[in-house]
């Protein structure tokens, strides 16, 4: 009876142990997947894949939710995304939420990238905290990410071919009307000169109105 019931313990045991063996084997194929674009834990090796990691988790799912739609414009994204279900958006969200953001030293123009900041204060800081290092109500993380993908998703929200928000919009028109097109891209460069590691979100937003139309700094 004791050698029975001593049966009964280990099988129990090689039962758990072997269900949560099988759902940790099941989340590294599932984000292997994403991996093997999005870069090593979701940071991306680059030049035009976005890294993943440290996104919100309703950020991922929302982005998977669109480009299963097809509300997102992508290369290859919509055909991907539509090979999972809800359960597994959810599940590689809280992964790569989890994950550290790997910054890469990118080549970027100096001055560009200080006009560049000129530009973030005063027309995207209010949604892309913490120079764009904070993903803070789906706005994503622009600090970082590869050049070459900034570029791509700009000229896409530029054209029209990707939706915007509404006070996006707003402030990007703004923007060009006076600045002009290559306003853009020294966004990108600042963007891609944030590199520190030692980010921390802070929740005091500075008492400056960065969407006062007085331009009085120097452009």
């Amino acid at each position: 009876m004791i050698i029975k019931k001593y049966a009964l313990l280990l099988a129990s045991g090689l039962m758990l142990s072997t269900s949560a063996w099988a759902t940790d084997w099941d989340l590294s194929i599932l984000v292997g997947n994403c991996i093997g674009c999005h870069g090593p834990e979701g940071s991306s090796l680059g030049p035009a894949t976005p890294t993943i990691a440290g996104l919100e988790e309703d950020t991922f799912v929302e982005a998977m939710e669109e480009f299963k739609e097809g509300e997102r414009p992508s290369t290859i994204m919509e055909r991907i995304a539509k090979g999972y279900t809800q359960q597994e958006f959810e599940q590689m969200a809280s992964y790569f939420s989890k994950q550290p953001f790997v910054r890469h030293t990118q080549e970027v123009d100096a001055q560009k990238a200080k006009k560049g900041h000129h530009l973030h204060r005063k027309y995207c800081e209010k949604c892309h905290e913490d120079n764009g290092y904070t993903d803070h109500e789906g706005s994503g993380i622009l600090a970082g990410q590869w050049m070459p993908n900034l570029q791509f998703n700009l000229a896409d929200f530029h054209a029209g071919v990707r939706n915007m928000p509404r006070k996006m919009k707003k402030r990007m028109q703004k923007m060009i009307k006076r600045y002009g097109e290559n306003s853009l891209e020294n966004l990108v460069h600042f963007y891609g000169s944030q590199t520190r590691t030692d980010v921390k979100r802070d929740k005091d937003h500075d008492s400056d109105d960065h969407d006062s139309d007085d331009d009085s700094d120097s452009d």
